[in-house]
Protein backbone atom coordinates (compact mmCIF):
# COMPACT_ATOMS: atom_id res chain seq x y z
CA UNK A 1 0.00 0.00 0.00
CA UNK A 2 1.23 3.18 -1.04
CA UNK A 3 0.04 7.01 -0.09
CA UNK A 4 -0.28 9.81 -2.69
CA UNK A 5 2.77 11.90 -1.81
CA UNK A 6 5.36 9.35 -2.52
CA UNK A 7 7.39 10.69 -4.65
CA UNK A 8 9.20 7.08 -5.90
CA UNK A 9 6.99 7.05 -8.82
CA UNK A 10 5.46 9.61 -8.83
CA UNK A 11 7.56 12.13 -11.15
CA UNK A 12 7.96 9.38 -13.67
CA UNK A 13 4.32 8.65 -13.98
CA UNK A 14 4.09 11.91 -14.65
CA UNK A 15 6.38 12.46 -17.05
CA UNK A 16 5.41 9.28 -19.03
CA UNK A 17 1.48 10.60 -19.04
CA UNK A 18 2.19 14.05 -20.68
CA UNK A 19 1.95 12.74 -24.28
CA UNK A 20 -1.22 10.25 -23.33
CA UNK A 21 -2.54 13.35 -21.39
CA UNK A 22 -2.70 15.29 -24.24
CA UNK A 23 -4.16 12.89 -26.79
CA UNK A 24 -6.70 11.20 -24.30
CA UNK A 25 -8.01 15.04 -23.66
CA UNK A 26 -8.04 16.14 -27.10
CA UNK A 27 -9.52 13.69 -28.41
CA UNK A 28 -12.07 13.46 -25.82
CA UNK A 29 -13.58 17.22 -26.42
CA UNK A 30 -14.61 16.23 -29.51
CA UNK A 31 -18.21 15.34 -29.70
CA UNK A 32 -19.83 12.11 -29.86
CA UNK A 33 -17.67 11.37 -27.09
CA UNK A 34 -20.08 10.76 -24.27
CA UNK A 35 -18.84 7.71 -22.51
CA UNK A 36 -20.88 5.13 -23.79
CA UNK A 37 -19.81 1.84 -24.84
CA UNK A 38 -20.47 0.21 -27.90
CA UNK A 39 -23.80 -0.87 -28.64
CA UNK A 40 -22.98 -4.23 -29.87
CA UNK A 41 -21.01 -5.70 -26.62
CA UNK A 42 -24.01 -6.91 -25.25
CA UNK A 43 -25.31 -8.41 -28.31
CA UNK A 44 -21.54 -10.11 -29.05
CA UNK A 45 -21.21 -11.21 -25.17
CA UNK A 46 -24.71 -12.96 -25.05
CA UNK A 47 -24.34 -14.51 -28.33
CA UNK A 48 -21.07 -15.66 -27.96
CA UNK A 49 -21.78 -16.67 -24.24
CA UNK A 50 -24.67 -19.01 -25.77
CA UNK A 51 -22.75 -20.31 -28.54
CA UNK A 52 -20.61 -21.80 -26.31
CA UNK A 53 -23.48 -23.70 -24.53
CA UNK A 54 -25.83 -24.71 -27.46
CA UNK A 55 -23.46 -25.74 -30.37
CA UNK A 56 -21.47 -28.51 -28.27
CA UNK A 57 -24.37 -29.86 -26.96
CA UNK A 58 -26.49 -30.23 -29.98
CA UNK A 59 -23.36 -31.84 -31.49
CA UNK A 60 -22.13 -33.84 -28.39
CA UNK A 61 -25.35 -34.93 -28.23
CA UNK A 62 -25.94 -35.92 -31.45
CA UNK A 63 -22.98 -37.18 -32.36
CA UNK A 64 -23.26 -40.10 -29.22
CA UNK A 65 -27.29 -40.73 -29.47
CA UNK A 66 -28.40 -39.21 -26.35
CA UNK A 67 -31.82 -38.35 -26.20
CA UNK A 68 -33.38 -34.66 -26.63
CA UNK A 69 -30.63 -32.56 -27.85
CA UNK A 70 -32.26 -29.45 -28.71
CA UNK A 71 -34.06 -29.42 -25.81
CA UNK A 72 -31.11 -30.06 -23.46
CA UNK A 73 -29.32 -27.26 -25.40
CA UNK A 74 -32.21 -25.09 -24.98
CA UNK A 75 -32.27 -25.68 -21.46
CA UNK A 76 -28.42 -25.00 -20.42
CA UNK A 77 -28.67 -22.00 -22.58
CA UNK A 78 -31.08 -20.37 -21.04
CA UNK A 79 -29.01 -21.77 -17.52
CA UNK A 80 -26.02 -20.43 -18.87
CA UNK A 81 -27.84 -16.63 -19.84
CA UNK A 82 -29.42 -16.62 -16.54
CA UNK A 83 -26.38 -17.60 -14.31
CA UNK A 84 -23.99 -14.42 -15.98
CA UNK A 85 -27.69 -12.20 -15.72
CA UNK A 86 -28.23 -12.88 -11.77
CA UNK A 87 -24.25 -11.81 -11.79
CA UNK A 88 -24.35 -9.13 -13.22
CA UNK A 89 -22.19 -10.06 -15.78
CA UNK A 90 -23.75 -8.03 -18.72
CA UNK A 91 -24.00 -4.99 -17.15
CA UNK A 92 -23.35 -1.94 -19.21
CA UNK A 93 -20.73 -0.96 -16.40
CA UNK A 94 -18.78 -4.40 -16.65
CA UNK A 95 -18.93 -5.33 -20.02
CA UNK A 96 -15.80 -5.24 -21.91
CA UNK A 97 -13.98 -3.81 -18.01
CA UNK A 98 -12.69 -7.41 -16.86
CA UNK A 99 -10.56 -10.20 -18.53
CA UNK A 100 -10.33 -12.18 -15.73
CA UNK A 101 -10.85 -15.94 -15.77
CA UNK A 102 -11.95 -16.58 -12.14
CA UNK A 103 -15.63 -15.09 -12.13
CA UNK A 104 -16.08 -17.28 -15.71
CA UNK A 105 -15.64 -20.78 -13.44
CA UNK A 106 -17.29 -19.64 -10.86
CA UNK A 107 -20.46 -19.22 -12.65
CA UNK A 108 -19.79 -22.35 -14.74
CA UNK A 109 -19.53 -24.23 -11.21
CA UNK A 110 -23.11 -22.35 -10.74
CA UNK A 111 -24.71 -23.90 -13.96
CA UNK A 112 -23.62 -27.17 -13.44
CA UNK A 113 -25.33 -27.60 -9.57
CA UNK A 114 -28.46 -25.93 -11.52
CA UNK A 115 -28.53 -28.32 -14.08
CA UNK A 116 -28.23 -31.32 -11.77
CA UNK A 117 -30.98 -30.18 -9.85
CA UNK A 118 -32.67 -29.93 -12.51
CA UNK A 119 -31.97 -33.07 -14.25
CA UNK A 120 -32.92 -34.89 -10.85
CA UNK A 121 -36.18 -32.85 -11.02
CA UNK A 122 -36.99 -33.93 -14.53
CA UNK A 123 -35.13 -37.01 -14.50
CA UNK A 124 -33.09 -36.53 -17.18
CA UNK A 125 -31.64 -39.51 -18.76
CA UNK A 126 -28.61 -38.85 -20.84
CA UNK A 127 -25.21 -39.73 -19.33
CA UNK A 128 -23.59 -37.21 -16.64
CA UNK A 129 -20.25 -37.67 -18.60
CA UNK A 130 -21.48 -36.65 -22.31
CA UNK A 131 -22.92 -33.96 -20.69
CA UNK A 132 -20.09 -32.48 -18.76
CA UNK A 133 -18.04 -32.74 -21.74
CA UNK A 134 -20.80 -31.09 -24.00
CA UNK A 135 -20.52 -27.94 -21.28
CA UNK A 136 -17.00 -27.76 -21.28
CA UNK A 137 -16.10 -25.20 -23.88
CA UNK A 138 -18.74 -22.73 -22.38
CA UNK A 139 -16.26 -21.38 -19.65
CA UNK A 140 -13.78 -21.27 -22.73
CA UNK A 141 -15.93 -19.32 -25.20
CA UNK A 142 -17.41 -17.17 -23.09
CA UNK A 143 -14.07 -16.14 -21.04
CA UNK A 144 -12.79 -15.39 -24.64
CA UNK A 145 -16.09 -13.37 -25.70
CA UNK A 146 -14.63 -11.43 -22.50
CA UNK A 147 -11.07 -10.79 -23.47
CA UNK A 148 -11.97 -9.95 -26.86
CA UNK A 149 -14.34 -6.81 -25.42
CA UNK A 150 -11.39 -6.11 -22.91
CA UNK A 151 -9.11 -5.91 -26.06
CA UNK A 152 -11.49 -3.74 -27.61
CA UNK A 153 -12.54 -1.57 -24.87
CA UNK A 154 -8.55 -0.71 -23.60
CA UNK A 155 -7.84 0.31 -27.70
CA UNK A 156 -10.80 2.54 -27.77
CA UNK A 157 -9.80 3.95 -24.59
CA UNK A 158 -6.68 4.65 -26.00
CA UNK A 159 -8.84 7.18 -28.74
CA UNK A 160 -10.60 8.36 -25.98
CA UNK A 161 -13.55 6.54 -26.73
CA UNK A 162 -15.63 5.18 -24.08
CA UNK A 163 -14.39 7.64 -21.87
CA UNK A 164 -15.61 9.95 -18.67
CA UNK A 165 -14.54 13.51 -18.75
CA UNK A 166 -13.33 14.62 -15.31
CA UNK A 167 -13.12 17.43 -13.34
CA UNK A 168 -10.39 16.69 -10.26
CA UNK A 169 -10.29 18.67 -7.47
CA UNK A 170 -7.23 19.49 -4.71
CA UNK A 171 -4.43 20.92 -3.89
CA UNK A 172 -1.66 21.59 -6.75
CA UNK A 173 0.42 18.80 -5.99
CA UNK A 174 -1.92 15.96 -5.51
CA UNK A 175 -4.05 17.27 -8.69
CA UNK A 176 -1.24 16.82 -10.34
CA UNK A 177 -0.24 13.35 -9.23
CA UNK A 178 -3.85 11.84 -9.73
CA UNK A 179 -4.05 13.57 -13.63
CA UNK A 180 -0.80 12.02 -14.19
CA UNK A 181 -1.71 8.49 -12.59
CA UNK A 182 -4.98 8.69 -14.66
CA UNK A 183 -3.00 9.80 -18.43
CA UNK A 184 -0.65 7.20 -17.31
CA UNK A 185 -2.72 4.07 -18.21
CA UNK A 186 -5.73 3.63 -20.39
CA UNK A 187 -6.71 0.83 -19.28
CA UNK A 188 -10.13 2.73 -17.22
CA UNK A 189 -12.65 5.00 -17.77
CA UNK A 190 -11.85 8.38 -17.28
CA UNK A 191 -9.90 11.42 -18.79
CA UNK A 192 -9.56 14.31 -17.04
CA UNK A 193 -10.64 17.77 -19.04
CA UNK A 194 -9.83 20.22 -15.84
CA UNK A 195 -8.56 21.17 -12.67
CA UNK A 196 -10.26 22.40 -9.91
CA UNK A 197 -6.68 23.88 -7.65
CA UNK A 198 -7.51 24.30 -4.09
CA UNK A 199 -5.33 27.28 -2.49
CA UNK A 200 -1.67 28.36 -3.93
CA UNK A 201 0.31 26.96 -6.16
CA UNK A 202 0.00 26.54 -9.62
CA UNK A 203 -0.72 22.65 -11.52
CA UNK A 204 1.62 21.65 -13.66
CA UNK A 205 -0.06 18.70 -15.28
CA UNK A 206 -1.43 20.52 -18.68
CA UNK A 207 -4.46 20.50 -17.86
CA UNK A 208 -6.75 23.62 -18.03
CA UNK A 209 -7.24 25.43 -14.69
CA UNK A 210 -11.09 25.43 -15.04
CA UNK A 211 -11.64 27.45 -11.69
CA UNK A 212 -9.39 28.31 -8.18
CA UNK A 213 -10.85 27.80 -4.77
CA UNK A 214 -9.31 29.27 -1.61
CA UNK A 215 -7.09 28.09 0.77
CA UNK A 216 -9.80 28.89 3.86
CA UNK A 217 -13.27 28.09 3.21
CA UNK A 218 -15.20 31.03 2.70
CA UNK A 219 -17.93 32.26 5.35
CA UNK A 220 -20.44 31.91 2.54
CA UNK A 221 -20.33 28.38 0.67
CA UNK A 222 -21.97 29.11 -1.60
CA UNK A 223 -19.18 30.60 -3.66
CA UNK A 224 -17.01 27.56 -3.30
CA UNK A 225 -20.21 25.53 -4.68
CA UNK A 226 -20.73 28.35 -7.54
CA UNK A 227 -17.14 27.72 -8.61
CA UNK A 228 -17.46 24.82 -9.00
CA UNK A 229 -20.31 23.71 -10.56
CA UNK A 230 -19.26 26.45 -12.93
CA UNK A 231 -16.16 24.89 -13.82
CA UNK A 232 -17.85 21.23 -14.60
CA UNK A 233 -20.63 23.23 -16.70
CA UNK A 234 -17.81 24.76 -18.75
CA UNK A 235 -15.62 21.47 -18.56
CA UNK A 236 -18.64 19.48 -19.54
CA UNK A 237 -17.45 17.48 -16.96
CA UNK A 238 -19.48 14.34 -16.13
CA UNK A 239 -18.00 13.28 -12.67
CA UNK A 240 -15.79 15.47 -10.47
CA UNK A 241 -13.36 13.81 -8.49
CA UNK A 242 -11.71 15.42 -5.05
CA UNK A 243 -8.58 15.01 -3.43
CA UNK A 244 -9.20 15.23 0.81
CA UNK A 245 -5.92 17.76 1.82
CA UNK A 246 -5.39 20.31 4.78
CA UNK A 247 -7.60 22.87 2.55
CA UNK A 248 -10.46 20.39 1.87
CA UNK A 249 -11.31 19.32 5.15
CA UNK A 250 -14.75 16.84 5.78
CA UNK A 251 -17.01 20.25 6.63
CA UNK A 252 -15.76 21.82 3.20
CA UNK A 253 -15.98 18.78 1.40
CA UNK A 254 -19.64 17.92 2.75
CA UNK A 255 -20.89 21.55 1.60
CA UNK A 256 -19.13 20.60 -1.97
CA UNK A 257 -21.17 17.47 -2.42
CA UNK A 258 -24.01 19.00 -1.45
CA UNK A 259 -24.10 21.21 -3.99
CA UNK A 260 -22.84 18.78 -6.57
CA UNK A 261 -25.44 16.25 -5.97
CA UNK A 262 -28.29 18.79 -5.77
CA UNK A 263 -27.23 19.63 -9.54
CA UNK A 264 -27.16 16.56 -10.38
CA UNK A 265 -23.02 15.83 -10.88
CA UNK A 266 -21.66 12.67 -9.75
CA UNK A 267 -19.05 12.44 -7.55
CA UNK A 268 -16.20 10.69 -6.16
CA UNK A 269 -13.39 11.37 -3.40
CA UNK A 270 -9.82 9.43 -3.78
CA UNK A 271 -9.11 7.46 -0.11
CA UNK A 272 -5.69 8.51 -0.89
CA UNK A 273 -4.31 5.06 -1.52
CA UNK A 274 -3.23 3.43 -5.06
CA UNK A 275 -2.74 0.61 -6.37
CA UNK A 276 -4.92 -1.33 -4.58
CA UNK A 277 -7.33 -4.18 -5.80
CA UNK A 278 -11.31 -3.29 -5.73
CA UNK A 279 -11.52 -7.12 -3.56
CA UNK A 280 -8.73 -6.08 -0.65
CA UNK A 281 -10.88 -2.77 0.06
CA UNK A 282 -13.93 -3.02 1.92
CA UNK A 283 -15.88 0.00 2.92
CA UNK A 284 -17.76 0.81 7.03
CA UNK A 285 -18.97 3.77 8.59
CA UNK A 286 -18.18 4.59 12.10
CA UNK A 287 -19.45 7.56 14.51
CA UNK A 288 -20.16 9.77 10.53
CA UNK A 289 -16.55 8.46 9.55
CA UNK A 290 -16.26 6.95 6.24
CA UNK A 291 -13.16 4.45 6.22
CA UNK A 292 -11.55 2.54 3.90
CA UNK A 293 -10.62 -0.93 5.33
CA UNK A 294 -7.51 -2.16 3.22
CA UNK A 295 -6.76 -6.09 3.18
CA UNK A 296 -2.96 -7.16 3.60
CA UNK A 297 -1.60 -8.92 0.76
CA UNK A 298 -2.01 -12.91 0.12
CA UNK A 299 1.16 -14.17 1.79
CA UNK A 300 -0.29 -17.31 3.15
CA UNK A 301 -3.36 -19.38 3.16
CA UNK A 302 -5.22 -21.92 0.86
CA UNK A 303 -4.86 -19.75 -2.18
CA UNK A 304 -1.18 -19.45 -1.52
CA UNK A 305 -0.98 -23.07 -1.46
CA UNK A 306 -2.94 -24.02 -4.26
CA UNK A 307 -0.62 -21.46 -6.31
CA UNK A 308 2.55 -23.72 -4.91
CA UNK A 309 0.50 -26.92 -6.07
CA UNK A 310 -0.06 -25.30 -9.40
CA UNK A 311 3.52 -24.14 -10.03
CA UNK A 312 4.79 -27.46 -9.40
CA UNK A 313 2.37 -29.50 -11.80
CA UNK A 314 2.87 -26.61 -14.59
CA UNK A 315 6.56 -26.80 -13.95
CA UNK A 316 7.07 -30.91 -14.19
CA UNK A 317 3.88 -31.12 -16.88
CA UNK A 318 5.38 -28.93 -19.13
CA UNK A 319 9.11 -30.12 -18.83
CA UNK A 320 7.48 -33.62 -20.13
CA UNK A 321 5.96 -32.09 -22.92
CA UNK A 322 8.21 -29.74 -24.02
CA UNK A 323 11.45 -32.16 -23.67
CA UNK A 324 11.28 -32.95 -27.90
CA UNK A 325 11.77 -29.09 -28.27
CA UNK A 326 14.27 -29.01 -25.25
CA UNK A 327 16.32 -31.77 -27.09
CA UNK A 328 16.16 -29.64 -30.44
CA UNK A 329 17.08 -26.28 -29.07
CA UNK A 330 20.11 -27.86 -27.21
CA UNK A 331 21.31 -29.58 -30.60
CA UNK A 332 20.68 -26.26 -32.33
CA UNK A 333 22.86 -24.24 -29.28
CA UNK A 334 25.42 -26.32 -29.11
CA UNK A 335 26.00 -26.36 -32.71
CA UNK A 336 26.06 -23.27 -33.69
CA UNK A 337 28.30 -21.48 -31.27
CA UNK A 338 31.14 -23.15 -28.70
CA UNK A 339 29.84 -23.44 -25.01
CA UNK A 340 27.55 -24.70 -22.84
CA UNK A 341 24.45 -25.32 -24.15
CA UNK A 342 22.51 -23.71 -20.55
CA UNK A 343 23.41 -20.37 -19.21
CA UNK A 344 23.36 -20.44 -14.95
CA UNK A 345 23.45 -17.17 -13.71
CA UNK A 346 22.70 -16.41 -9.77
CA UNK A 347 19.46 -14.44 -8.87
CA UNK A 348 17.53 -13.40 -6.06
CA UNK A 349 14.44 -15.15 -5.10
CA UNK A 350 12.19 -14.74 -2.50
CA UNK A 351 13.14 -12.41 0.65
CA UNK A 352 16.52 -12.16 -1.56
CA UNK A 353 17.75 -15.25 -1.10
CA UNK A 354 20.25 -16.47 -4.04
CA UNK A 355 19.24 -19.20 -6.29
CA UNK A 356 20.85 -20.55 -9.83
CA UNK A 357 18.63 -19.71 -12.77
CA UNK A 358 18.52 -21.71 -15.30
CA UNK A 359 18.41 -20.79 -19.49
CA UNK A 360 19.36 -21.86 -22.92
CA UNK A 361 22.21 -19.85 -23.62
CA UNK A 362 21.74 -17.30 -25.96
CA UNK A 363 25.19 -15.51 -25.99
CA UNK A 364 28.73 -16.14 -26.51
CA UNK A 365 30.51 -18.05 -24.08
CA UNK A 366 32.73 -14.79 -22.46
CA UNK A 367 28.97 -12.61 -22.28
CA UNK A 368 29.65 -12.19 -18.64
CA UNK A 369 33.44 -10.77 -19.16
CA UNK A 370 32.30 -8.16 -22.51
CA UNK A 371 29.84 -6.56 -20.19
CA UNK A 372 31.71 -4.16 -18.37
CA UNK A 373 33.19 -3.28 -21.83
CA UNK A 374 29.07 -2.42 -23.01
CA UNK A 375 28.15 -0.57 -19.51
CA UNK A 376 28.35 2.62 -21.65
CA UNK A 377 25.75 1.72 -24.25
CA UNK A 378 23.43 0.61 -21.94
CA UNK A 379 19.82 1.65 -22.85
CA UNK A 380 18.12 1.31 -20.00
CA UNK A 381 17.87 3.24 -16.94
CA UNK A 382 18.11 2.20 -13.85
CA UNK A 383 19.54 -0.96 -12.25
CA UNK A 384 18.65 -3.20 -15.71
CA UNK A 385 21.30 -3.95 -18.12
CA UNK A 386 19.85 -3.87 -21.56
CA UNK A 387 20.73 -3.59 -25.10
CA UNK A 388 18.78 -4.04 -28.33
CA UNK A 389 21.37 -5.07 -30.32
CA UNK A 390 23.42 -6.61 -27.94
CA UNK A 391 26.51 -7.88 -30.07
CA UNK A 392 27.45 -10.89 -27.30
CA UNK A 393 23.74 -12.49 -28.76
CA UNK A 394 24.52 -14.98 -31.32
CA UNK A 395 22.27 -15.62 -34.09
CA UNK A 396 19.97 -19.04 -32.33
CA UNK A 397 20.59 -16.73 -29.22
CA UNK A 398 18.60 -13.91 -30.74
CA UNK A 399 15.62 -16.10 -32.16
CA UNK A 400 15.57 -17.81 -28.92
CA UNK A 401 15.18 -14.59 -26.87
CA UNK A 402 13.00 -13.38 -29.68
CA UNK A 403 10.40 -16.67 -29.04
CA UNK A 404 11.49 -16.56 -25.30
CA UNK A 405 12.42 -20.09 -25.51
CA UNK A 406 15.83 -19.19 -24.10
CA UNK A 407 13.27 -18.75 -20.75
CA UNK A 408 11.83 -22.55 -21.05
CA UNK A 409 14.98 -23.99 -18.60
CA UNK A 410 13.71 -22.09 -15.86
CA UNK A 411 10.76 -24.56 -15.58
CA UNK A 412 13.22 -26.33 -13.61
CA UNK A 413 13.69 -23.99 -10.88
CA UNK A 414 9.57 -23.40 -10.77
CA UNK A 415 9.78 -27.59 -10.08
CA UNK A 416 12.13 -26.84 -7.52
CA UNK A 417 10.41 -23.58 -5.80
CA UNK A 418 12.99 -21.04 -6.50
CA UNK A 419 10.76 -19.20 -8.68
CA UNK A 420 6.71 -19.80 -9.90
CA UNK A 421 5.15 -19.63 -13.05
CA UNK A 422 3.76 -15.83 -12.55
CA UNK A 423 5.51 -13.45 -10.75
CA UNK A 424 8.28 -10.46 -11.22
CA UNK A 425 11.34 -11.10 -12.50
CA UNK A 426 14.38 -12.12 -10.74
CA UNK A 427 17.02 -9.68 -10.28
CA UNK A 428 20.80 -10.04 -10.17
CA UNK A 429 22.34 -9.63 -7.03
CA UNK A 430 23.94 -6.39 -8.40
CA UNK A 431 21.16 -5.04 -9.29
CA UNK A 432 19.46 -5.32 -6.15
CA UNK A 433 22.25 -3.97 -4.45
CA UNK A 434 20.82 -0.66 -6.14
CA UNK A 435 17.33 -0.93 -5.07
CA UNK A 436 15.68 1.55 -3.13
CA UNK A 437 13.03 0.49 -0.25
CA UNK A 438 10.29 0.44 -2.32
CA UNK A 439 11.68 -1.50 -5.05
CA UNK A 440 13.04 -3.99 -2.36
CA UNK A 441 9.50 -4.65 -2.23
CA UNK A 442 10.05 -6.89 -5.74
CA UNK A 443 11.46 -9.31 -3.75
CA UNK A 444 8.35 -10.08 -1.20
CA UNK A 445 7.14 -12.55 -3.20
CA UNK A 446 8.66 -15.83 -5.55
CA UNK A 447 9.79 -14.46 -8.57
CA UNK A 448 8.23 -15.83 -11.60
CA UNK A 449 9.14 -17.01 -15.66
CA UNK A 450 6.21 -14.42 -16.47
CA UNK A 451 4.59 -11.66 -14.98
CA UNK A 452 2.67 -7.91 -15.95
CA UNK A 453 6.04 -6.89 -17.21
CA UNK A 454 5.95 -9.95 -20.26
CA UNK A 455 2.54 -9.12 -20.82
CA UNK A 456 3.08 -5.21 -20.91
CA UNK A 457 5.86 -4.28 -22.98
CA UNK A 458 8.56 -6.01 -21.29
CA UNK A 459 12.13 -4.71 -22.28
CA UNK A 460 10.47 -1.51 -24.02
CA UNK A 461 9.04 -0.37 -20.32
CA UNK A 462 11.18 2.21 -18.36
CA UNK A 463 12.70 0.97 -15.14
CA UNK A 464 9.91 3.19 -13.16
CA UNK A 465 6.92 1.49 -15.59
CA UNK A 466 8.26 -2.41 -14.28
CA UNK A 467 8.99 -1.33 -10.63
CA UNK A 468 4.51 -0.30 -10.51
CA UNK A 469 3.95 -3.30 -12.54
CA UNK A 470 5.20 -5.92 -9.97
CA UNK A 471 4.35 -4.13 -7.23
CA UNK A 472 0.61 -4.05 -8.60
CA UNK A 473 0.98 -7.59 -8.80
CA UNK A 474 3.12 -8.15 -5.39
CA UNK A 475 0.16 -6.23 -3.52
CA UNK A 476 -2.52 -8.33 -5.52
CA UNK A 477 -2.11 -10.80 -6.73
CA UNK A 478 -4.69 -14.14 -6.86
CA UNK A 479 -5.18 -17.30 -8.65
CA UNK A 480 -7.59 -15.50 -11.17
CA UNK A 481 -4.74 -12.78 -12.13
CA UNK A 482 -2.09 -15.58 -12.27
CA UNK A 483 -4.41 -17.50 -15.23
CA UNK A 484 -5.30 -14.15 -16.94
CA UNK A 485 -1.43 -13.48 -16.85
CA UNK A 486 -0.77 -16.80 -18.55
CA UNK A 487 -3.47 -16.61 -20.98
CA UNK A 488 -1.64 -13.49 -21.67
CA UNK A 489 1.62 -14.27 -22.38
CA UNK A 490 0.89 -16.47 -25.09
CA UNK A 491 -0.07 -13.29 -27.04
CA UNK A 492 2.80 -11.23 -25.90
CA UNK A 493 5.49 -14.20 -27.25
CA UNK A 494 3.82 -14.42 -30.28
CA UNK A 495 3.52 -10.77 -30.47
CA UNK A 496 7.97 -10.62 -29.42
CA UNK A 497 7.18 -7.08 -28.59
CA UNK A 498 9.96 -5.84 -26.35
CA UNK A 499 11.96 -9.45 -26.33
CA UNK A 500 15.26 -8.59 -26.57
Amino acid sequence: MRRIGIADTASAAQASADHALHTRRHRAGRPGRDGLKPVWYLPVATGLAAAGVALPVVLVYSATGQPHPFLCALTATAGWLLVQAARRRFDQRRLGESRRILPVLQDWLILLGLLALTRTVLDESSDPQIALLALLSAPVVTAAGRLLLNQHLVESRREAHAVHRVLVVGEPGAADLVVGQLAARTDHAYVAVGVVPVGEGTPTCGVPEAARLGAVAPDAPRWDAGALLGAARETGAELVLIVPGQRLSGARLRQLAWALHEAGLPLAVLPGVVEVAERRMRLSVTAGLAMVHIAPPLRRGPQLVLKTVLDRLGAALGLVLLSPLFAAIAIAVKSTSPGPVFHRQTRLGRDAEPFTMWKFRSMVRDAEEQRAELTAVNEHEGPLFKIRRDPRVTRVGELLRRSSLDELPQLINVLRGDMSLVGPRPPLPEEAARYTETERRRLAVRPGMTGLWQVSGRSDLSWDETVALDLRYVDNWSIGDDVGVLARTVRAVVDGRGAY
